[in-house]
């Protein structure tokens, strides 16, 4: 636990303790040393103004003041950041549930979120409204085969499915066993085992069609097979890394990418002049380029020279429609 975190656990169990609450256990609840307890109730007491009060009998408990038990609330917001994204996320993903069939039985997990929020606010209205979670380029998708996709997963069945793949345009047949179903940067992707390909595919859920389950069972991978293959290098369509991809970012936009996480193995340094590189595993290259060219004339691929060529071509692609336009 970091200190807020045991600060909020201090004040639940005070807060609710009917009698003083011996020194040792609130050790165990809090799971910190006898120092880092004392330093915890002064920040409590002394900062917050929390009621604490000791044992009157002098056996070393402690406990909130009765009188001001009931109307002392930690002040401010004692969510972190990914509490609070899970929370307003799920909120908001309950009310674009809408009235389908699970609206009624999700209900009360929507007021149970509020009523949480509430807590926060000290019992008062929690405006969800000023905190905004936005998605970002979410892509159209086929309801009935994304509800196929994702039974025959769960229910581990083979699938059969046209797959009709964005970068070519082509349409393929494919026959599969389900591995994973993965949402990644708002949209829907399928980890399978391509049976006629012999290997371990991702596909867009929202390029399937005609999807169907077969009666028969899937082939099951073991994780480790599948984290080595579908995370081990950047991306979404990411296989087994074939190389280390090498970005320096100028001084303006290290401030930003040294804060960023790319990829789980990243390695990033400042260099002496104030620049940033920023060393990632890759296999499809295609996610990656996106990534850096957006960052324009702030980021320049230095290796591997194969990488570096296909930046470049593709920016000398984008400066010739702009002087074809003029």
């Amino acid at each position: 636990m970091d200190r807020y975190e045991r600060t909020l656990a201090l004040h639940r169990v005070l807060k609710n303790a009917r009698y003083p609450v011996p020194i040792k256990r609130l050790m165990d609840e809090l799971g910190c040393s006898r120092a880092t307890l004392y330093r915890d109730i002064a920040f409590l007491r002394d900062a917050l103004g929390a009621p604490i009060e000791s044992d009157a009998t002098g056996e070393g408990g402690l406990r909130y003041d009765e009188k001001e038990a009931e109307r002392f609330e930690l002040p401010g917001l004692w969510l972190n950041s990914d509490e609070l994204h899970a929370l307003l996320a799920t909120h908001q993903l309950l009310d674009r549930s809408g009235n389908g069939v699970l609206a009624s039985a999700l209900a009360p997990l929507k007021s149970r979120i509020e009523t949480l929020l509430s807590e926060q606010a000290g019992g008062k209205r929690w405006p969800v409204e000023r905190v905004r979670v936005l998605g970002s380029g979410v892509r159209r998708r086929d309801e009935i085969a994304f509800r196929v996709v994702a039974g025959a997963v769960l229910e581990r069945k083979r699938l059969g499915f046209d797959y009709l793949a964005r970068s070519t345009n082509e349409r393929t047949h494919r026959t599969v066993s389900p591995q994973r179903l993965t949402h990644y940067k708002d949209n829907w992707y399928l980890d399978a085992y391509d049976h006629d390909r012999d290997g371990l595919r991702s596909f867009s859920v929202d390029r399937i069609q005609h999807a169907r389950v077969i009666d028969e069972a899937a082939l099951d991978l073991p994780d480790a097979e599948l984290d080595q293959h579908l995370a081990s290098s950047y991306g979404i369509f990411s296989g087994a890394p074939k190389g280390w991809a090498s970005i320096v970012f100028s001084a303006k936009a290290a401030r930003w990418v040294a804060d960023e996480h790319w990829h789980s193995k990243q390695e990033g340094r400042f260099l002496p002049d104030g620049r940033y590189q920023l060393k990632i595993p890759y296999s499809n290259a295609k996610e990656l380029l996106m990534d850096v060219l957006r960052y324009g004339a702030d980021a320049e691929i230095t290796e591997p020279e194969s990488l570096r060529q296909q930046a470049r071509t593709l920016l000398q692609l984008a400066v010739s429609a702009y002087e074809k336009s003029t």
